[in-house]
Protein backbone atom coordinates (compact mmCIF):
# COMPACT_ATOMS: atom_id res chain seq x y z
CA UNK A 1 0.00 0.00 0.00
CA UNK A 2 1.01 3.54 -0.63
CA UNK A 3 1.79 5.92 2.18
CA UNK A 4 -1.30 6.72 4.15
CA UNK A 5 0.00 10.38 5.23
CA UNK A 6 -1.81 13.16 7.52
CA UNK A 7 0.37 16.48 7.60
CA UNK A 8 -0.66 19.09 9.48
CA UNK A 9 0.20 22.29 8.09
CA UNK A 10 0.07 24.75 11.28
CA UNK A 11 0.91 28.14 8.61
CA UNK A 12 1.42 31.19 10.78
CA UNK A 13 -0.38 30.05 13.85
CA UNK A 14 0.17 29.34 17.36
CA UNK A 15 3.11 30.19 19.73
CA UNK A 16 5.79 28.12 20.84
CA UNK A 17 3.93 26.91 24.35
CA UNK A 18 0.57 26.64 22.22
CA UNK A 19 2.43 24.45 20.08
CA UNK A 20 4.29 22.37 22.43
CA UNK A 21 0.49 21.41 23.88
CA UNK A 22 -0.91 20.67 20.75
CA UNK A 23 1.95 18.17 20.18
CA UNK A 24 1.77 16.73 23.75
CA UNK A 25 -1.97 16.56 23.18
CA UNK A 26 -1.56 14.63 20.04
CA UNK A 27 1.26 12.08 21.61
CA UNK A 28 -0.79 9.59 22.30
CA UNK A 29 -2.52 9.93 18.67
CA UNK A 30 0.59 9.85 17.08
CA UNK A 31 2.05 5.94 19.05
CA UNK A 32 2.21 2.66 17.27
CA UNK A 33 0.83 3.96 13.78
CA UNK A 34 0.46 1.52 11.03
CA UNK A 35 4.03 0.76 9.25
CA UNK A 36 1.97 2.33 5.96
CA UNK A 37 0.43 5.62 8.15
CA UNK A 38 2.65 8.91 8.35
CA UNK A 39 1.89 11.65 10.52
CA UNK A 40 4.30 14.72 9.61
CA UNK A 41 3.91 18.60 11.27
CA UNK A 42 4.98 21.08 9.16
CA UNK A 43 5.48 24.16 11.91
CA UNK A 44 6.57 27.80 11.86
CA UNK A 45 10.51 27.74 11.49
CA UNK A 46 11.00 29.21 14.90
CA UNK A 47 9.19 26.22 16.32
CA UNK A 48 11.47 23.38 13.99
CA UNK A 49 13.43 22.42 17.26
CA UNK A 50 11.22 22.25 19.46
CA UNK A 51 9.02 19.95 17.26
CA UNK A 52 12.13 18.04 16.16
CA UNK A 53 12.14 16.86 20.25
CA UNK A 54 8.98 16.14 20.87
CA UNK A 55 8.54 13.58 18.47
CA UNK A 56 11.77 11.89 19.28
CA UNK A 57 11.54 8.34 19.27
CA UNK A 58 8.21 7.91 17.41
CA UNK A 59 8.10 6.02 14.53
CA UNK A 60 6.42 7.44 11.63
CA UNK A 61 6.31 10.64 12.66
CA UNK A 62 8.09 13.72 11.14
CA UNK A 63 8.25 17.26 11.42
CA UNK A 64 8.14 19.69 7.86
CA UNK A 65 9.78 23.24 7.35
CA UNK A 66 6.80 24.94 5.31
CA UNK A 67 9.00 26.66 2.96
CA UNK A 68 12.44 26.78 2.01
CA UNK A 69 14.75 28.91 0.10
CA UNK A 70 15.96 28.57 -3.56
CA UNK A 71 19.67 28.70 -2.78
CA UNK A 72 22.07 26.82 -1.21
CA UNK A 73 23.23 29.94 0.94
CA UNK A 74 23.89 33.90 0.79
CA UNK A 75 22.98 37.30 1.48
CA UNK A 76 19.26 36.43 1.73
CA UNK A 77 18.21 38.20 5.00
CA UNK A 78 15.28 36.17 6.43
CA UNK A 79 15.37 32.98 4.31
CA UNK A 80 15.79 29.49 5.50
CA UNK A 81 18.27 27.02 3.58
CA UNK A 82 18.30 23.50 2.85
CA UNK A 83 21.24 23.21 4.66
CA UNK A 84 20.11 25.04 7.55
CA UNK A 85 16.84 22.23 7.45
CA UNK A 86 19.37 18.94 7.27
CA UNK A 87 21.77 20.08 10.15
CA UNK A 88 18.32 19.87 12.02
CA UNK A 89 17.67 16.88 10.90
CA UNK A 90 14.45 18.01 9.21
CA UNK A 91 13.30 15.75 6.40
CA UNK A 92 10.06 17.22 4.76
CA UNK A 93 9.48 20.23 2.92
CA UNK A 94 6.15 21.84 1.98
CA UNK A 95 6.66 23.42 -1.18
CA UNK A 96 4.19 25.58 -3.86
CA UNK A 97 1.64 25.74 -1.55
CA UNK A 98 -1.37 27.92 -3.08
CA UNK A 99 -0.73 30.65 -0.15
CA UNK A 100 3.25 31.00 -1.17
CA UNK A 101 2.13 31.24 -4.66
CA UNK A 102 -0.15 33.75 -4.57
CA UNK A 103 1.39 36.07 -1.92
CA UNK A 104 4.62 35.44 -2.45
CA UNK A 105 4.02 35.01 -6.33
CA UNK A 106 5.98 31.73 -6.79
CA UNK A 107 6.18 30.25 -9.78
CA UNK A 108 6.74 26.98 -11.18
CA UNK A 109 10.22 27.42 -12.67
CA UNK A 110 11.02 28.51 -9.01
CA UNK A 111 9.15 25.58 -7.38
CA UNK A 112 11.27 23.15 -9.83
CA UNK A 113 14.52 24.78 -8.28
CA UNK A 114 13.44 24.44 -4.60
CA UNK A 115 12.20 20.91 -5.31
CA UNK A 116 15.50 20.40 -7.18
CA UNK A 117 17.80 21.66 -4.04
CA UNK A 118 15.08 19.56 -1.50
CA UNK A 119 16.49 16.37 -2.94
CA UNK A 120 19.97 16.42 -3.45
CA UNK A 121 19.95 17.47 0.90
CA UNK A 122 17.94 13.90 0.77
CA UNK A 123 14.79 15.87 2.37
CA UNK A 124 11.23 14.75 0.86
CA UNK A 125 8.98 17.50 -1.27
CA UNK A 126 5.53 17.36 -0.21
CA UNK A 127 4.63 19.49 -3.04
CA UNK A 128 1.17 21.49 -3.47
CA UNK A 129 -0.73 22.07 -6.88
CA UNK A 130 -4.08 23.24 -7.55
CA UNK A 131 -6.22 25.51 -9.25
CA UNK A 132 -8.36 28.64 -8.25
CA UNK A 133 -11.77 29.30 -8.58
CA UNK A 134 -11.56 31.18 -11.99
CA UNK A 135 -9.69 28.22 -13.43
CA UNK A 136 -12.19 25.74 -11.93
CA UNK A 137 -15.35 27.90 -13.31
CA UNK A 138 -13.94 27.78 -17.00
CA UNK A 139 -13.33 23.89 -16.57
CA UNK A 140 -9.59 24.17 -17.52
CA UNK A 141 -8.03 22.57 -14.20
CA UNK A 142 -6.39 19.46 -15.49
CA UNK A 143 -4.68 21.80 -18.03
CA UNK A 144 -3.36 24.04 -15.44
CA UNK A 145 -2.52 21.30 -12.94
CA UNK A 146 -0.71 19.82 -16.00
CA UNK A 147 0.87 22.24 -16.23
CA UNK A 148 1.94 22.79 -12.45
CA UNK A 149 3.54 19.24 -12.79
CA UNK A 150 5.15 19.33 -16.13
CA UNK A 151 6.95 22.73 -15.44
CA UNK A 152 7.62 21.96 -11.42
CA UNK A 153 8.43 17.97 -11.46
CA UNK A 154 8.26 16.24 -15.16
CA UNK A 155 12.20 17.22 -14.87
CA UNK A 156 12.97 14.57 -12.25
CA UNK A 157 13.91 10.99 -12.87
CA UNK A 158 11.92 8.42 -11.90
CA UNK A 159 13.89 7.92 -8.73
CA UNK A 160 14.25 11.41 -7.95
CA UNK A 161 9.96 11.49 -8.30
CA UNK A 162 9.40 8.81 -5.94
CA UNK A 163 10.56 10.47 -3.25
CA UNK A 164 7.76 13.54 -3.68
CA UNK A 165 4.96 13.54 -2.21
CA UNK A 166 1.52 15.65 -4.12
CA UNK A 167 -1.05 17.50 -2.27
CA UNK A 168 -3.52 18.84 -4.67
CA UNK A 169 -5.20 21.88 -3.53
CA UNK A 170 -8.70 22.80 -4.76
CA UNK A 171 -8.31 27.10 -3.99
CA UNK A 172 -11.51 27.53 -5.08
CA UNK A 173 -12.98 25.33 -2.70
CA UNK A 174 -10.92 26.98 0.70
CA UNK A 175 -12.57 29.38 2.56
CA UNK A 176 -15.01 30.31 -0.37
CA UNK A 177 -18.36 28.46 1.32
CA UNK A 178 -17.67 25.96 -1.94
CA UNK A 179 -17.62 22.71 -0.94
CA UNK A 180 -15.35 20.11 -2.89
CA UNK A 181 -16.77 16.80 -2.86
CA UNK A 182 -15.12 13.25 -2.30
CA UNK A 183 -15.78 12.53 -6.16
CA UNK A 184 -14.25 15.76 -7.14
CA UNK A 185 -11.16 14.86 -5.04
CA UNK A 186 -11.01 11.29 -6.86
CA UNK A 187 -11.54 12.57 -9.77
CA UNK A 188 -7.79 15.06 -10.00
CA UNK A 189 -6.47 13.01 -7.75
CA UNK A 190 -6.99 9.89 -10.85
CA UNK A 191 -6.09 12.49 -13.09
CA UNK A 192 -2.37 13.69 -11.61
CA UNK A 193 -2.18 10.34 -11.40
CA UNK A 194 -2.60 9.31 -14.71
CA UNK A 195 -0.36 12.75 -16.04
CA UNK A 196 2.42 10.99 -14.16
CA UNK A 197 1.97 7.53 -15.72
CA UNK A 198 2.39 9.54 -19.12
CA UNK A 199 5.95 9.98 -18.25
CA UNK A 200 6.98 7.32 -15.81
CA UNK A 201 4.83 4.30 -16.65
CA UNK A 202 1.89 3.11 -14.12
CA UNK A 203 4.14 1.08 -11.58
CA UNK A 204 5.79 4.40 -10.77
CA UNK A 205 2.71 6.54 -10.29
CA UNK A 206 0.63 4.04 -8.53
CA UNK A 207 3.24 4.91 -5.79
CA UNK A 208 2.95 8.55 -5.48
CA UNK A 209 1.16 8.87 -2.52
CA UNK A 210 -1.24 12.22 -3.43
CA UNK A 211 -2.77 14.29 -0.39
CA UNK A 212 -6.26 16.47 -0.37
CA UNK A 213 -5.77 19.65 0.57
CA UNK A 214 -9.28 20.65 0.50
CA UNK A 215 -10.72 21.39 4.17
CA UNK A 216 -10.33 18.49 5.07
CA UNK A 217 -12.48 18.30 9.00
CA UNK A 218 -12.46 15.20 11.17
CA UNK A 219 -16.53 14.80 9.99
CA UNK A 220 -15.21 14.07 6.46
CA UNK A 221 -11.89 12.98 6.64
CA UNK A 222 -13.30 9.41 6.26
CA UNK A 223 -15.09 9.88 3.11
CA UNK A 224 -12.62 11.63 1.37
CA UNK A 225 -9.64 9.08 2.42
CA UNK A 226 -11.62 6.23 1.37
CA UNK A 227 -11.68 7.41 -2.45
CA UNK A 228 -9.15 5.46 -4.42
CA UNK A 229 -6.71 7.77 -5.29
CA UNK A 230 -6.72 9.72 -2.06
CA UNK A 231 -3.76 9.01 0.22
CA UNK A 232 -4.44 11.42 3.08
CA UNK A 233 -4.60 15.31 4.00
CA UNK A 234 -2.70 18.47 3.94
CA UNK A 235 -4.63 19.88 6.70
CA UNK A 236 -4.93 23.34 7.76
CA UNK A 237 -7.59 25.15 10.33
CA UNK A 238 -8.63 21.44 11.75
CA UNK A 239 -4.75 20.54 12.71
CA UNK A 240 -4.61 22.90 15.29
CA UNK A 241 -7.04 21.51 17.22
CA UNK A 242 -5.70 18.35 19.03
CA UNK A 243 -8.94 16.04 19.07
CA UNK A 244 -9.74 16.92 15.21
CA UNK A 245 -6.26 16.24 14.16
CA UNK A 246 -6.26 12.80 16.32
CA UNK A 247 -9.82 11.53 14.24
CA UNK A 248 -8.08 12.65 11.17
CA UNK A 249 -5.23 10.54 11.76
CA UNK A 250 -7.59 7.88 12.66
CA UNK A 251 -9.44 8.41 9.58
CA UNK A 252 -6.66 7.30 6.75
CA UNK A 253 -6.38 3.62 5.09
Amino acid sequence: MRAQIAAANWKMNLTLQQGEALLDDLSKATDNLDNHRVVIFAVPSPYLAMAQEKIKGKTNVFIAAQNVYNKKSGAFTGEISVEMLASLGIQWVVLGHSERREYFNETNALLAEKVNLVLEFNQQPIFCCGEPLEIREKGTQNDYVATQLQESLCHLSAEQLQKVVIAYEPIWAIGTGKTATSEQAQEMHAFIRAELAKKYGNEVADNITILYGGSVKAANAKEIFGMPDVDGGLVGGASLVGSEFATIISSLK
